[in-house]
This record gives structure tokens, C-alpha cells and sequence, in this order.
């Protein structure tokens, strides 16, 4: 077998992923699929774990921590343990074969459009509304991680982030850029933010939030801000890049806040720290489907044949 060599399975695996770098909304996508898919059918999650402080495979337990899975399996695993396996090993091959130990029916790879040695029965590419692969050029210009011909090996392409009124026009325009192949379709989703935010033993209605600032550590903080700013919230916001490793400076500085707000994802690093866990909010997320009955038999139509 050649270092190029993939693998394919005779059991369902789905691929999230994309060709950009990071920010298209591959987390929501996941749980979503969760949410879909978890009383039909027995799930497992693998993902590579990006910036864990572990190495190999680890399938998450009740001891794991963001720092021994990486923040977005840990995500999972805090909101879907009774609902779905959560792995993580950087060779997916690798990864895949453990976890059928287990006989999980269906596997969903996270960020894995890339990783040549397993070859999805199923990709869903994620291109953001704003800025969408085709126009998008390969790194270090551009922020793609693959020429834009990387779309060829989807079957649904999912427009992200999108407004939540996108007008048909818009919708045809868009298509007519993507060019979708014959065995291909393309929907469109949006995000949407909860009207209740939560803490690690408390919850609180957006509409009573005052008095706090915003830290993220996602690739794109923009959407989250414009949401805030149109509900009339005014707050200071500490911008980090993804998956920042928050430090103790940064905790000090946070800690003489009268209240913080993050992403989920955010959520799970900072937990840890017992200087601000009692005035430390996060903001759920899910998305909104264009069409959404269509996209789910789609996937439960793939699972079962």
C-alpha cells in the first residue's frame, strides 16, 4: 500500500469537512447530524483532536478534559455521551478500526475531507456564505487548503452562515457559481443563538445579560458580535484565534470582570479555571436548514443503502 493509498468501508462514515481554513461551522454541523440521527442508529464521532496534550487514540470517558481530547470532542462528549462515542486519533484509518471494536453503525469524521486514507462513503463540504470557496484562492494567498476542484469529492455542498432571509435570487446565483456535478446538492443553513445562555451550575436569559464581556477563541467571531450588537448589548471583546490556550495573564484579566460570555467551544477550556467558572456564560448554537427535509433523507437515505 502506497503512502497514497485510502480506505473504504463497507458500513456508513460521513465526512464534514471543508477546504477552507477552519470557521465554517463543521461543530453545529456535527451535533446536528447527532441530533438527527441518534435514535436510529448507534453513533461514534471521530475527530482528530487538535491541540490535545495526548497522542493515539482516546475515546472519551468521564476523566477526559479538553486538554486530553481537544476542546470540540470535548464538546460532544459534554452534550451527547448517552447519545453518541466520541474519539479522537489523528490517522482516521487508525481511528475507524478501534472504534468498530465497539460496532458503532454509523461513523461521523470530523474535519476529515482532507485526510486521504479514509475515503468517506459520504462528504458534506462546508463553504461560508461570505466567503465561499470559489472565490477563494489555495494558501498562503488564499485561506484554502486545497485547490477549489477539492469540491468534486462532495456530495452535499452546505452554504454556511448564511442571512435569514436569503432570497431565491440569491440562492440561484449562487448556485450558478458553484456549478453543482450531477451527483451533488447544495442547501443552504444559518445560525441560530440561543435566547438562554448557561454556566456551569446556572443559566441566565440573553435579555437579562449586562455588565460583561465577550472572549472567543474561534476562527470567526464576526457573526456572534453582529448578534450580540443587534440585540442594543454593548461589551468589550477579547479576540483570540482559534483554539488559543488561554494563559493565567489572560485568566487574571478576566477574572476582574463582572461577567464573561464565550462560544461552547471556549467554554470548555475556560471551565477549568476556578477564578471565573462562577461568572462564566456560554452562548449555544445551532443552524437552521434550507430545505431541511430533503438534506436529512438524503443522509438517512445513504445510511440505509
Amino acid at each position: 500500500m502506497g503512502i497514497k493509498s485510502s480506505k473504504s468501508y463497507d458500513f456508513p462514515v460521513i465526512c464534514v469537512g471543508n477546504l477552507s481554513v477552519g470557521g465554517t461551522g463543521k461543530t453545529p454541523m456535527i451535533e446536528y447530524l447527532i441530533d438527527l440521527l441518534n435514535e436510529e442508529f448507534k453513533l461514534a464521532t471521530l475527530s482528530r483532536g487538535y491541540k490535545r496534550k495526548t497522542k493515539g487514540f482516546q475515546l472519551a470517558n468521564k476523566d477526559s478534559t479538553a486538554d486530553s481530547i481537544g476542546d470540540e470532542p470535548f464538546q460532544f462528549y459534554s452534550k451527547f455521551k448517552d447519545l453518541t462515542m466520541v474519539a479522537v486519533d489523528s490517522n482516521r484509518q487508525h481511528g475507524i478500526t478501534r472504534l468498530r471494536a465497539s460496532k458503532p453503525e454509523v461513523i461521523l469524521l470530523d474535519d476529515a475531507l482532507q485526510h486521504r486514507k479514509v475515503k468517506a462513503g459520504f462528504n458534506i463540504l462546508l463553504t461560508t456564505y461570505k466567503k465561499p470557496y470559489y472565490k477563494d484562492i489555495v494558501l498562503p494567498t488564499g485561506d484554502l487548503r486545497e485547490p477549489r476542484s477539492g469540491a468534486n469529492r462532495a456530495n452535499i455542498i452546505m452554504v454556511t452562515k448564511c442571512p435569514n432571509r436569503l432570497m431565491d435570487d440569491e440562492k440561484n446565483d449562487i448556485l450558478k457559481r458553484i456549478k453543482p456535478k450531477s451527483y451533488q446538492s447544495v442547501f443552504f443553513s444559518s445560525i441560530v443563538y440561543s435566547d438562554k445562555l448557561f454556566s456551569a451550575n446556572d443559566s441566565l436569559l440573553l435579555n437579562e445579560l449586562e455588565d460583561f464581556v465577550l472572549v472567543t477563541g474561534i476562527a470567526n467571531a464576526e457573526p456572534l458580535v453582529a448578534f450580540l450588537k443587534a440585540e442594543n448589548l454593548t461589551f468589550e471583546h477579547f479576540n483570540f484565534k482559534d483554539h488559543h490556550d488561554f494563559t493565567q495573564d489572560d485568566i487574571h484579566v478576566f477574572a476582574n470582570k463582572a461577567r464573561i460570555l464565550t462560544t461552547e467551544k471556549d467554554f470548555m477550556r475556560l471551565k477549568k479555571f476556578d477564578s471565573i467558572a462562577h461568572k462564566l456564560y456560554y452562548i449555544p448554537i445551532s443552524i437552521a436548514i434550507d430545505n431541511e427535509l430533503a438534506f436529512n433523507n438524503q443522509i438517512k437515505t445513504f445510511i440505509k443503502h
